[in-house]
């Protein structure tokens, strides 16, 4: 990865607290999941799912489940996509994963809810990673964050579905001007080891 990629997805890259007036493209927001839809997940079981909201009338809709402390930024962001997962991810799986359909038994049925669950948000959150990178790699801000209520989401956005909500994330063109000052990371030897 040259420098200048990584600056752009990583090191420069910053959590947005406030939003440029600026639009983001039907276009974009394709080209984004055309990327993000390659990163990894376990027998390419690929549950995360998306839902952008663009409207001032869907953005209204989900602002009763928002923290007061995210309501601005959220409100204020071009497009807010939810992050969720779909629980039932392995009904896909002998289209996803054809080299070994069969790979589907160990998700589905008795005694194996636990496992399904795990496996569904974990590779979800892996593809909400991804569709952060992505969206900064097609010249997009993002702004995620945790700061709502998944079962009022899930009520309002999911209801009758096997989808459940994970995270949300503005995107658009963050405002420079109310960036907060960039935060400390760990130093390598305080999160990585050795074995």
């Amino acid at each position: 990865m040259s420098n200048s990629v990584a600056d752009l997805i990583f090191s420069q890259a910053r959590s947005q607290n406030g939003w440029l007036d600026r639009p983001v493209s039907d276009e974009q927001l394709h080209a984004l999941y055309e990327q993000l839809k390659w990163g990894p997940t376990s027998m390419n079981c690929s549950p995360a799912r998306f839902v952008f909201l663009r409207t001032s009338e869907a953005k209204e809709k989900l602002k009763p489940a928002l923290m007061p402390g995210n309501v601005d930024k959220t409100m204020s962001a071009p497009v807010v996509v939810i992050v969720g997962y779909d629980a039932r991810f392995y009904d896909r799986l002998p289209e996803l994963f054809p080299h070994n359909p069969a790979v589907k038994m160990l998700f589905e049925g008795e005694g194996k809810r636990e496992i399904a669950h795990a496996t569904a948000f974990r590779n979800g959150t892996l593809q909400g990673a991804y569709m952060i990178a992505a969206a900064r790699s097609v010249g997009l801000d993002c702004a995620p964050m945790s700061g709502f209520s998944e079962a009022a989401v899930d009520q309002l956005f999911f209801g009758g579905t096997t989808v459940k909500s994970n995270f949300l994330c503005g995107l658009g063109y963050g405002d420079p001007a109310k960036l907060f000052p960039r935060g400390p990371r760990l130093a390598f030897d305080q999160a990585c080891t050795f074995a």
